[in-house]
């Protein structure tokens, strides 16, 4: 293909996605307007970078590898869930049906590599000392800073049986530990329920916020009275799956009035979520929720609504940051956008993806913490963790804390 050709390739693949990215389009432009002023200007910058490229680089690029790369990287500027999928990506996402075996790990993107949000429990990730926040820096031999969140989460499905093998990054200074895993197929467990101080305190751990799994706490939260609960402990953590509706509905349970959330971007109208008295389960008991930085999505609209309604005193870290509505916009090269169209937000108006929820009594996981210091020469060389004699007992002081919170309070 001759210079200019390809130069005119690759600017009408970057002005198809500016384009979108702004709103213009072919039937209502206002060139005049402001912003589409600058969007024009900045495609002319775009085109002369690319000119630049292609005649001044030290050898002939590949086009179609800078354009990929450089749509990719246009996209998850936006946010980590925002994606570039190729004709090829884009097929195989068609293609994907769900419901393969894995091996545990709940994934975005940040940093611009894959990154651990929460690891399922007994799943050869946990088994692996998988943790969360850790990045995932390559899956088999693709570098997942070059690859969409769509297409990482494809890959870490497989046959149940397969090996999947990851390179792990973990801070502070590892080197990349490569890894070799075998996908199962793990179903997520009920609801766990546990009673404290002579059945005052109902404890509940869901693995999900979907539909089952919210039902499974609407009986519980039913059954309180007759079982002599008078308090609510709903531990949050490492929580990732689930739906923003059913956050909604399990957030309503324990709220019979006010705003659980809203939902708004530039071209969805602003939806409020509101909650129904009749509805409502239990509007009195003290609660207190558990959450860390594996608590995301779905989850994480509950805490918030919650925390901001004074419904309930939230224990623990920072959660991940993840609450957006996709869209997937098809390109005429067979390519594909799926893009953040609107963000959850908080009733005091923090949006979920952007601030997170952060506790309002902070207490740091002491479930994870190594004796090994940070210039160990054998995390250095990413060798596996040593093995270190773990006490018999270990006090999760998460909950213990908030534990003690509810006993402080009347009933």
């Amino acid at each position: 293909m001759p210079k200019l050709s390809k130069i005119l390739l690759l600017a009408v693949s970057v002005v198809l996605v500016v384009t979108i990215f702004l709103g213009v389009n072919s039937s209502g432009v206002n060139a005049a307007s402001e912003p589409q002023d600058g969007a024009y200007r900045q495609i002319n910058v775009y085109s002369e970078v690319l000119r630049h490229i292609q005649t001044d680089y030290v050898t002939e690029p590949n086009i179609h590898s800078v354009t990929d790369g450089a749509l990719r990287g246009l996209l998850e500027s936006l946010d980590a869930d925002s994606s570039y999928l190729s004709p090829e990506e884009y097929k195989a996402y068609k293609a994907d049906k769900g419901g393969k075996a894995q091996v545990g790990i709940n994934v975005s993107k940040r940093l611009g590599y894959a990154t651990v949000v929460s690891v399922v429990p007994g799943s050869p990730a946990d088994k692996a000392d998988i943790r969360d926040g850790e990045l995932i820096e390559a899956i088999g031999d693709q570098n997942t800073s070059d690859l969409s969140l769509a297409t990482i989460q494809i890959l870490l499905q497989g046959a149940p049986g397969s090996n999947l093998t990851i390179s792990i990054v973990r801070p502070p200074k590892a080197a990349p530990q490569k890894m070799t895993l075998t996908r199962v197929v793990t179903a997520v467990p009920p609801v766990a329920e546990t009673m404290y101080e002579n059945a005052s305190i109902l404890y509940l751990k869901p693995g999900a916020i979907d539909r089952e799994h919210v039902q499974q706490i609407e009986s519980k939260l039913k059954g309180m009275q007759k079982a002599g609960n008078k308090k609510i402990l709903l531990d949050l953590r490492d929580v990732t799956a689930g739906d923003m509706t059913e956050g909604v509905r399990l957030a309503n349970f324990l709220m019979g009035s006010g705003t659980i959330a809203t939902l708004e971007g530039q071209k969805v109208e602003k939806q409020t979520f509101t909650a129904d008295a009749s509805k409502a389960i239990n509007t009195t008991a003290p609660v207190v929720v558990l959450v860390n930085r594996g608590t995301s999505g779905a989850a994480e609209l509950v805490a918030a609504a919650w925390l901001d309604s004074k419904r309930a005193e939230l224990v623990g870290e920072r959660t991940f940051g993840e609450g957006a509505q996709q869209k997937t916009f098809e390109l005429p090269d067979g390519a594909a956008l799926i893009m953040s169209v609107a963000k959850y937000a908080s009733p005091s108006g923090k949006k979920l993806q952007d601030d997170g929820v952060t506790p309002g009594v902070l207490v740091a996981s002491n479930l994870y913490d190594d004796i090994v210091g940070e210039d160990d020469e054998t995390i250095q060389n990413g060798n596996a963790r040593p093995t270190v004699e773990k006490p018999e007992v270990t006090v999760d002081e998460q909950l213990t804390k908030a534990l003690d919170l509810l006993k402080s309070k009347a009933a």
